[in-house]
């Protein structure tokens, strides 16, 4: 291993990162833009994708942490070279998370009206919501089992399969989304809405079919699910235990900015979806530089190699606050244009114009939460991550998301407090790394 952690080694590992997280974030955004602009119930439609777009993100981002425990356990091993050992760990993760899945599918499905009315969802928002909600859930399994997979290749230190993966199943949601939308005269009927949700599963089935091809062709790491479990499968779903408490947190901050969006109106939860999805792809964007700090963390800790965890910590917030700044800088250039692209309507883009320089001013503040956030899950370190975003869900957000409320700022109180959310997750993770690791260093 080398003496020092170069860009280079980050950037291999980054960039490919960067491209392929940005494919959910793709999927959810080409929903928002062609449905908004649809000639038939466009607002009410794109509320209703911005509130099953929430709920999705939860069950997608509290089940799919799978990819982080993997990645962090492989890597671990790679480092220590004793990748043999746990070889047969990917495919029994994936079999239980998928298993886990088709659990939940079951049991949301016939309660999806109820579901949603907990979002103050209702009328005719109520009942889209419901109808792209019956379709799209249908594309959960294989959105776990490709993330479990993309886990596995980022412990490999791999990022090249899956940015391929996502790449391909983007371009599918965009094409399919705009046949199934509006139509093919005399060939396929417009769907509308649903034809959003129909795109999104095709295009989730065909990520995870190359997701498959990929893993048996270009590794050694067997699908085949065999037992005895693997002895790390406790640690596994420890750390999985861990995320799921600490994504719950994360998406109880998510579920209370939908819902109090949903309270204004229908013009403000449509505004809230375009700013939302577009704060997912400004940190879909950032967790490249994450992700790196995932596969590289767990490693250099597998290998004992303190001082390049240090250095490797030092460069990450550098190049994170970069991208952040870079980020605000070229949504500012096209602060206007960006808006026009999901909807035309003049007083969704009013609400929409007043709160995203809130979005764009956080990106350095995301980028430092986020990088730290991929080390600690390379790290291992879940328990902490748990801790962090229980205090800044509960003793930030909430807080402050009912004060804002209280005096009436609306969409901006929801943003402010999604910013300070943001600080109290990003600066106890950087002072835990250093008061960690720096000692390490010394004794060695």
């Amino acid at each position: 291993m080398s003496t020092t952690i170069t860009l280079k080694q980050i950037n291999n590992l980054a960039i490919p990162a960067l491209i392929s997280g940005v494919s959910e974030p793709i999927l959810s955004l080409t929903d928002a833009a062609i449905i908004g602009n649809m000639d038939y119930n466009a607002t009410a439609s794109l509320a209703a994708v911005g509130i099953v777009t929430t709920f999705m993100s939860m069950l997608i981002w509290v089940l799919g942490q799978t990819r982080s425990a993997i990645s962090s356990i492989v890597s671990q091993y790679l480092g220590a070279d004793k990748l043999s050992e746990v070889k047969n760990l990917p495919a029994q993760a994936i079999f239980l998370i998928t298993s886990l899945s088709i659990i939940i599918i079951l049991v949301t499905y016939p309660f999806s009206s109820q579901i949603f009315k907990l979002y103050n969802a209702s009328g005719v928002i109520l009942t889209y919501s419901v109808d792209y909600y019956q379709i799209r859930v249908f594309g959960f399994p294989f959105t776990l089992f490709t993330i479990a997979v993309f886990g596995t290749f980022r412990g490999l230190q791999n990022t090249y399969h899956p940015m391929l993966i996502a790449i391909t199943g983007a371009l599918a949601n965009i094409v399919l989304d705009i046949i199934f939308v509006y139509g093919i005269p005399d060939i396929i009927p417009a769907m509308h809405i649903q034809g959003a949700a129909y795109a999104s599963v095709v295009a989730q089935i065909i990520m995870a079919f190359i997701a498959a091809y990929f893993i048996i062709k270009k590794t050694n790491i067997p699908l085949l699910v065999k037992f005895p479990f693997n002895p790390e499968i406790k640690r596994f779903i420890l750390m999985i235990m861990n995320l799921f408490i600490r994504t719950i947190a994360l998406n109880i901050a998510l579920y209370f900015g939908t819902s109090f969006a949903t309270k204004y109106g229908a013009t403000y939860i449509a505004a809230y979806t375009i700013a939302i999805n577009l704060w997912f792809l400004g940190a879909f964007l950032i967790d490249g530089y994450a992700s790196a700090g995932n596969i590289l963390s767990g490693k250099l800790l597998g290998a004992k190699k303190y001082e390049l965890l240090i250095d490797l910590s030092k460069k990450l917030i550098k190049y994170g606050i970069f991208v952040g700044i870079i980020i605000g800088f070229l949504g500012a250039i096209l602060y206007f244009p960006i808006g026009q692209i999901f909807t035309d309507d003049k007083t969704v883009l009013k609400e929409f114009y007043k709160v995203f320089w809130i979005i764009l001013l956080m990106q350095p503040l995301c980028a430092l939460a986020f990088i730290f956030d991929g080390v600690f899950k390379g790290l291992g370190k879940m328990e902490y991550l748990r801790n962090v975003l229980l205090f800044s869900t509960l003793l930030v957000f909430i807080p402050v998301i009912y004060v804002m409320d209280y005096f009436s700022y609306k969409l901006i109180g929801i943003f402010i407090a999604f910013t300070l959310w943001i600080v109290a997750r990003g600066l106890p993770l950087i002072i835990k790394f250093r008061k960690t690791f720096k000692p390490l260093v010394q004794k060695t």
